[in-house]
C-alpha cells in the first residue's frame, strides 16, 4: 500500500510539473466526455418528463385507441373508436371501473367578448378527472347531471383563461364554442409545456353535448381510458376487453384496427426505447474517448523518451519494474480521469444550457450511473492506452537509461 501511495504521489508530481502538456493531453478526453454527458443529459431529461406524464395514469388505467398506419391516411380508410365500443367497455366487460372517453369536437374557435382563439375542445364524462388524474384548481368538474341534462358548461385549461383574457376568477363567465354559449364552471390544474406546446390549451365539455355538436357521428375521433377494479388482473381484463370489442364489431376478423394498453406498459416501452437510444448515442459519441486515449498514449510515449535518464536513476536506486509500471499507469489514468471529471462538468452545464434555450424542453437530467460510468470509462481508457508506454518505461535497461543523452 505504501508503495502504491508513493507511486501515486510521484505520478501527481510529474503531471503538475508539466501542467500545460497535461491539460492539452486531456483535451480529447474532455471533449469526448462532455459530448457524452451533454447528449445523455438531454435524452434522459426528455425521457423523465415523458415518463412522469405517462405514469400519472398509473398501472390500473387502460386505454382503448385506434391504430392507423400511413396507408390508412393515404387511402382515407381511417380506423376510429365508436360509441358502440364505449358501450361495450361500460357494460360488457366484467372488472372495468370508471370509463372516461375523450372525443374531439370540431369547432372553428372559442370566443369571449371580442377575442377568439383556437384550442382543443374535448368532450368527456364526469369520470375524466379521476381516470386521467386531472382536477380543477378553481370551481368544479363536469358532473353526471351536466351530461344527462346536456348543460352547456365548460371546464377550461389554465392557458385558455389567459388567451381569452378572462378574469382571474372566470367562474360564471360565458364563452362561445362555435355557435353555442357555455358557462365556465371550473379551471383545470396546470400541466406545463412539452416541445414548446402548451398542455393547458384545451376545454372540456359534457360528452353528450359534444356528441350533439359533432352531429352524432357514429365513429368520431375518440379514445377511451378506463380503470380496473383489481390491479392484479390487468392482463386478464385487458384480454377480456379486447375480445369484447372485437366481438362487437361485425365483420372484424382481427384486432389490428385498435389496441388496448396499460399506461405503465407505455412507460416501460418508452423507457426501453430511451435506454437503447442512450446506449447508441452514447456509444457513437464515446468513440471520441478512444481518440483521446490515443492522444494520451502518444504523449506518454514521448514522456518515456524524455524521462529515460530519470527512469535509469530510479532503477539504480532500487525501483523495480513493477514500481515503474505502476507509476506510468497511474499518470495515464490520472490524466484521463482528470479530463473525464472536467468533461462531466462541462457536459452537464452544456446540456442544461441547451435545454434552457429550447422553449418548452424539459430540464436536462444526468443520472448518477452516467457520471460514474463516464468517470470510470475515462480512467479505463487511460489505463488501457497507458499500458504500452508504461511497459516500455518498465522494460528499459538501467545502464542504458543512465547513459541516455
Amino acid at each position: 500500500m505504501q508503495a502504491f501511495l508513493e507511486a501515486f504521489r510521484a505520478a501527481l508530481v510529474s503531471l503538475l510539473a508539466n501542467r500545460l502538456r497535461s491539460v492539452l493531453t486531456t483535451l480529447g478526453i474532455v471533449i469526448g466526455t462532455a459530448s457524452v454527458i451533454a447528449v445523455v443529459s438531454l435524452v434522459q431529461g426528455f425521457s423523465e418528463s415523458i415518463k412522469q406524464q405517462l405514469s400519472e395514469l398509473g398501472g390500473s388505467t387502460l386505454t382503448l385507441e385506434a391504430v392507423n398506419t400511413n396507408e390508412n391516411f393515404r387511402s382515407g380508410k381511417i380506423n376510429t373508436i365508436g360509441f358502440d365500443d364505449l358501450e361495450t367497455l361500460r357494460y360488457r366487460v366484467p372488472g372495468v371501473g370508471a370509463v372516461a372517453p375523450i372525443m374531439l369536437v370540431n369547432t372553428p374557435g372559442i370566443s369571449y367578448r371580442d377575442r377568439t382563439v383556437s384550442t382543443e375542445v374535448r368532450a368527456s364524462t364526469a369520470d375524466y378527472a379521476a381516470v386521467y388524474g386531472r382536477f380543477p384548481i378553481k370551481g368544479r368538474f363536469i358532473a353526471s347531471a351536466d351530461d344527462q341534462g346536456r348543460r352547456r358548461v365548460a371546464v377550461l385549461g389554465s392557458k385558455l383563461v389567459d388567451d381569452l383574457n378572462l378574469p382571474k376568477d372566470p367562474l360564471g363567465e360565458y364563452i362561445r364554442i362555435g355557435s353555442e354559449w357555455f358557462r365556465v364552471i371550473g379551471v383545470m390544474e396546470k400541466q406545463g409545456d412539452l416541445f414548446g406546446f402548451s398542455l393547458d390549451n384545451y376545454v372540456v365539455i359534457p360528452f353528450d353535448v359534444g356528441r350533439a355538436l359533432n352531429g352524432n357521428r357514429l365513429r368520431p375521433f375518440m379514445q377511451v381510458s378506463f380503470t380496473i377494479d383489481d390491479v392484479d388482473q390487468v392482463d386478464t381484463i385487458r384480454d377480456r376487453a379486447v375480445r369484447a370489442v372485437k366481438a362487437s364489431r361485425p365483420g372484424t376478423a382481427d384486432d389490428d384496427t385498435f389496441k388496448i394498453q396499460a399506461a405503465d406498459s407505455v412507460v416501460k416501452q418508452f423507457d426501453e426505447i430511451t435506454r437503447t437510444t442512450t446506449a447508441v448515442v452514447g456509444g457513437v459519441v464515446g468513440i471520441s474517448l478512444l481518440v483521446g486515449g490515443i492522444g494520451i498514449m502518444n504523449i506518454m510515449l514521448v514522456s518515456v523518451t524524455e524521462r529515460t535518464r530519470e527512469i535509469g536513476v530510479l532503477k539504480a536506486l532500487g525501483a523495480t519494474r513493477r514500481d515503474i509500471l505502476v507509476q506510468f499507469l497511474l499518470e495515464a489514468a490520472l490524466l484521463a480521469l482528470l479530463g473525464g471529471l472536467i468533461g462531466i462538468a462541462i457536459g452537464w452545464g452544456t446540456g442544461a444550457l441547451i435545454a434552457s434555450l429550447i422553449p418548452g424542453f424539459p430540464p436536462a437530467a444526468v443520472p448518477v450511473w452516467v457520471i460514474l460510468g463516464a468517470a470510470g470509462f475515462s480512467a479505463l481508457v487511460g489505463v488501457v492506452f497507458g499500458i504500452m508506454p508504461a511497459s516500455k518505461a518498465a522494460g528499459l535497461d538501467p545502464i542504458e537509461a543512465l547513459r541516455y543523452e
